[in-house]
């Protein structure tokens, strides 16, 4: 048996509202509920150190089965994250870079909030700029991985932060 619901979220854009009425169809027996990025790193203390200290994410799993972490996951909000070190560090490095073609897009209320955030932390972010109606917020973390934080926005295509924000 199906349930349906019927959403309105507001969206804020400077002192303008807009209403946008979804229909969201729910199933009390959906059986895919969630998809997590699930990253191999080298040094999970390492990327620890980035998810937690710098991004603001917290460990709500461990897996310890030699007295360190060597699998964890990260929650911020409603998004998580996976990580687990790669036992044998010669395979990780042989196998080069990490994250090629692959982008991980977190849907943000304020991307450039996050950016600020970021880069208060030390994390180095190329400017951000506007594609696709989102303002992104784009950057690497320590293994290669791509993430981007995106929110949308009404500002020209193309239009990088500064050029924006005068």
């Amino acid at each position: 048996m199906q349930q349906y619901g019927l959403f309105i979220i507001f969206d804020c854009i400077g002192s303008e509202f807009k209403g946008i009425i979804k229909n969201i169809f729910m199933s009390a027996s959906s059986n895919i509920r969630l998809a997590v990025p699930f990253f191999m790193v080298r040094d999970i203390e390492t990327s620890l150190g980035f998810y937690v200290d710098k991004l603001g994410f917290a460990l709500s799993r461990q897996w310890t089965p030699r007295g360190k972490i060597e699998w964890c996951w990260l929650q911020r909000e409603d998004v998580s994250i996976m990580l687990q070190e790669e036992r044998d560090r010669g395979k990780f490095d042989a196998e080069g870079p990490k994250g090629r073609g692959l982008s991980i897009c977190f849907q943000c209320a304020d991307a450039l909030a996050l950016y600020h955030e970021f880069t208060a932390k030390g994390v180095a972010i190329k400017e951000p700029f506007v594609g696709n109606n989102m303002w992104v917020v784009a950057f690497a973390d320590p293994d290669g991985y791509h993430l981007d934080f995106e929110s949308s926005t009404d500002v020209p295509e193309e239009t990088n932060y500064s050029e924006w924000f005068k």
